[in-house]
């Protein structure tokens, strides 16, 4: 037990771990305050989630593009930015892809892979526009990445609109089939939930993130930066270069997540009266997963069953789908104060035998 504690209180992985304790602990005590019944709120959450194949498909779906949004997030962090663009470079990816995917011919097994490349490009270079101006105008990454979302979207919504515009309808046109990448025959296995091959993609980039920041020699040079810019520039590194490479592969992170929704999950784009979202939960996925590809997968599988599953929530115990977000939001709080954290351990720190090291 000592050795347990002392894990913690050294903010280990396992930090995290009782942030959601402690988030899960305060949605309750805020659902008790509310007159719901707090056990049968997260009963009928688990039952969502796990009741059906259906369910657990569309959960495994959700959990997805929450993944590479996260990874896009916590690359970003990893190499000293702060990268909260994820929203405009997802919409530049969707819209990429949507553009291949409705106004190309070509046979299968040039046009999907042709329209998760041309996605994940835009993604990223959304993200280089911003790594560009910090690199070389020293604009702050924060106000650019904010601008850059709006921009995305709008732009986003007049290419829909003036180009692929579905007659009658507030969306694009479908994508052929060519473009798709639903897996049909295992979406059949699980009650037809959106299954897709973006699924296994997503998982493969979270390896790809590892591999590239801590076993190749740029991946050396763009945590370098993220640590010390001067020192980096010193050993002879190229800081801006570096600052732009790591943005694009934000981006692409990022895009990758748009371009998957459109193949795999809606096969069209809609005109959005507002940014989807999920660039913004990525965020929280980051810090939850510590900016830690296998942090960041699991944090995302958190996410992913906690917003599906609060439609069970809601029809289940009555429970309104917001105190989702509630706890969502508590748990990043208590990722943050890890002091809060240490407090409440210290009695059981007190507790160990005499001559034992902190």
């Amino acid at each position: 037990m000592a050795k347990a504690i002392r894990v913690v209180t050294k903010d280990s992985a396992l930090v995290p771990l009782v942030a959601i304790v402690l988030g899960l602990l305060v949605g309750a005590l805020i659902m008790l305050a509310g007159g719901y019944n707090p056990l049968a709120a997260y009963a009928s959450l688990i039952e969502k989630v796990v009741g059906d194949p259906y369910s657990i498909g569309e959960t495994v779906r959700e959990i997805t593009p929450l993944l590479l949004t996260g990874l896009s997030v916590a690359f970003a962090f990893r190499t000293g930015l702060f990268n909260i663009g994820g929203e405009g470079q997802f919409i530049m990816g969707m819209t990429g892809a949507t553009w291949v995917g409705v106004k190309l011919t070509l046979p299968f097994w040039l046009h999907a892979p042709l329209a998760i490349v041309t996605g994940a490009v835009l993604g990223g270079l959304w993200g280089g526009i911003a790594g560009y101006l910090k690199a070389r105008r020293g604009v702050n990454e924060v106000i650019t990445t904010i601008m850059l979302n709006w921009i995305a979207l709008y732009l986003g919504n007049y290419i829909i609109s003036r180009y692929l515009l579905q007659p009658g309808q507030q969306r694009s046109y479908l994508i052929h089939d060519t473009a798709s990448i639903s897996l049909n025959a295992l979406s059949a296995l699980f009650g037809n939930a959106r299954l897709h091959l973006g699924i296994p993609i997503a998982l493969l980039a979270a390896v790809a993130f590892y591999v590239l920041l801590w076993k190749t020699r740029q991946g050396y040079e763009l945590r370098a930066v993220g640590h010390s810019p001067s020192a980096a520039e010193y050993a002879g590194m190229n800081v801006n270069a570096g600052i732009v490479r790591a943005m694009f592969i934000g981006g692409v992170f990022a895009g990758l997540a748009g371009v998957f929704e459109v193949l795999g999950v809606f096969h069209y784009q809609v005109i959005s009266a507002a940014s989807p979202g999920y660039g913004f939960d990525g965020i929280a996925v980051a810090l939850l997963g510590g900016n830690h590809p296998l942090g960041v997968v699991l944090a995302a599988v958190l996410f992913g069953t906690l917003t599906y599953g609060s439609a069970g929530m809601s029809f289940g115990a009555d429970v309104p789908p917001e105190i989702i977000r509630v706890i969502i939001g508590t748990v990043i709080f208590f990722v943050a104060s890890h002091g809060i954290i240490r407090w409440l351990l210290k009695p059981l720190r007190a507790g160990r035998k005499p001559g034992e090291v902190a």
